[in-house]
């Protein structure tokens, strides 16, 4: 494990055990120590990647690989934005107010324990801890849909868990240990990849389906449509890409899949890569509930970094890396202006909405941000991430690839220009006569996050540096 970073896996897991009995008789005392836990680790994070020492090195003295710092920083904003919503969100009398930001404390602790560790044994522990918190989380809304959908999500994630333990076995007996490292030397030498090929499509299939990629997906729409909303937000934004997306990228990394010593490995990945591209796409079109419709946008948008993640080619690497964090940003917007459209107007039906877009103008407009940075739009962050992808299947020779994953970009605006219409243009609905814009402490997460967006597509080239020295650190 990364000892640098092992702090910011200690001290949230500390605000969790301490939240319960601090916030025992003054509930709101856990809504500060949960935002202040958070942001203090992020302000921290901020100068560690940004001291001039750093800067003027042109990024050559980030600790470790670089990826995990990067992660944890996601992992730490979006963690922090939902806490801060979540402040000001949640009903002041409900019961479990300190357990819910221990969950999210702990899931925090566990995600950042998924992206520092170096062997595989506790990457599944961490991953088992993330399941069970969220599965916890998802429960927060006791209604019928929260239980269906934690219910779901833990019988169709439940036979991942087993898998991933399968591989793991058959990896320690083959290679007599779990490090990363030592799988990294095996792959780069020339004996037989036969029985660590096969513990490596395990664990991939295994991370594939806690990913919700298709056709493993089921479980996410019901997850995300029946969760409290700003737990909605905070599993599609950056849970489920720690918990299997982040595992299937570090895998291919591990493995090599660059020079085709698991050429069967990468395929198969560059497959389900593509059909959750275009499964998650043409669903989201058909879909009128909002939050629904998100859910199959992120299985569209998690298959372009498993696409790139299977080609695995440093440029593939840079181009996932860099989409896995934007997906972070964007989608933790939408689904938080979700969460603010269904408190203004008590349902999130879009063809029971309309017209919002002059009540909640800040809502309408970070939406706007946030769908075309997930569209490509240039000159925001999405852009470049996609473009980067897009380049990469192209100079690998992959042209149909590079070319439907340009299409299904299409798609994806197309989907979201119709949300943009239902939920905020046009005619102003019955339930939107009332609507009024959401208040400033609900909005300052999604402008905070929107202003990310815009920050990383208009300095793209700075980033571009540190990405480059992510890629050329994992992969050689």
């Amino acid at each position: 494990m990364d000892k640098g970073l092992l702090a910011y896996l200690l001290i949230p897991l500390f605000s969790a055990l301490v939240i319960p009995f601090a916030a025992r008789n003054r509930p709101r005392l856990a809504d500060i120590l949960a935002n202040v836990t958070l942001l203090a680790g992020l302000l921290n994070l901020a100068w560690l990647a940004l001291r001039p020492a750093v800067i003027l090195g042109g990024f050559n003295d980030i600790p470790g690989d670089g990826l995990s710092l990067l992660l944890v920083a996601a992992v730490y904003l979006v963690a922090l934005c939902v806490t801060f919503f979540s402040a000001w969100f949640i009903e002041e009398g409900l019961p479990n107010r300190p357990a819910y930001y221990s969950l999210i404390l702990v899931s925090v602790a566990a995600m950042c324990g998924v992206v520092t560790t170096t062997d595989f044994f506790t990457l599944y522990v961490f991953i088992e801890v993330l399941a069970v918190t969220s599965f916890a989380l998802i429960t927060t809304d006791d209604s019928k849909n929260g239980l269906e959908g934690a219910l779901k999500y833990f019988l169709l994630t439940f036979p991942a868990s087993a898998l991933i333990i399968v591989g793991i076995s058959i990896l320690m007996l083959t290679l007599g240990s779990l490090s990363y490292e030592n799988l990294q030397l095996f792959m780069a030498s020339d004996i037989s990849a036969g029985p660590v090929t096969f513990a490596g499509a395990l664990l991939m299939l295994g991370f594939l389906i806690k990913s919700g990629i298709v056709p493993f997906h089921t479980w996410t729409p019901d997850a995300y449509q029946g969760a409290y909303a700003p737990v909605s937000a905070y599993l599609a934004g950056i849970v489920t890409k720690i918990s299997g997306v982040y595992a299937i990228l570090k895998l291919a990394t591990l493995m090599r899949l660059f020079d085709g010593r698991a050429l069967a490995l990468s395929e198969m990945l560059m497959f389900l890569g593509m059909l959750s591209i275009a499964v998650g796409a043409l669903a989201a079109l058909k879909q009128t509930d909002l939050k629904r419709m998100l859910a199959f946008s992120s299985v569209s948008q998690l298959g372009y970094i498993v696409l790139a993640a299977g080609l695995g080619t440093p440029l593939a690497i840079i181009g996932a890396v860099f989409h896995l964090v934007n997906h972070a940003t964007f989608k933790t917007v939408l689904f938080l202006n979700s969460a603010s459209v269904e408190k203004a107007t008590g349902t999130t039906d879009m063809d029971k909405l309309g017209g919002l877009e002059h009540a909640m103008p800040w809502t309408s407009w970070t939406s706007v941000i946030a769908l075309l940075s997930t569209a490509g739009v240039p000159p925001l962050s999405g852009f470049w991430s996609k473009l980067i992808i897009i380049l990469a299947l192209w100079e690998s020779g992959l042209k149909l690839y590079a070319v439907l994953a340009l299409l299904f970009s299409v798609v994806t605006l197309a989907y979201f220009m119709m949300m943009q219409r239902k939920v905020f243009f046009g005619k102003k609905s019955p339930a939107a006569e009332n609507a009024r814009e959401v208040s400033a402490p609900l909005l300052a997460p999604v402008v905070l996050l929107s202003a990310v967006i815009a920050a990383l597509g208009l300095l793209f080239p700075y980033f571009y540096s540190y990405l480059q020295i992510i890629a050329e650190r994992i992969i050689l």
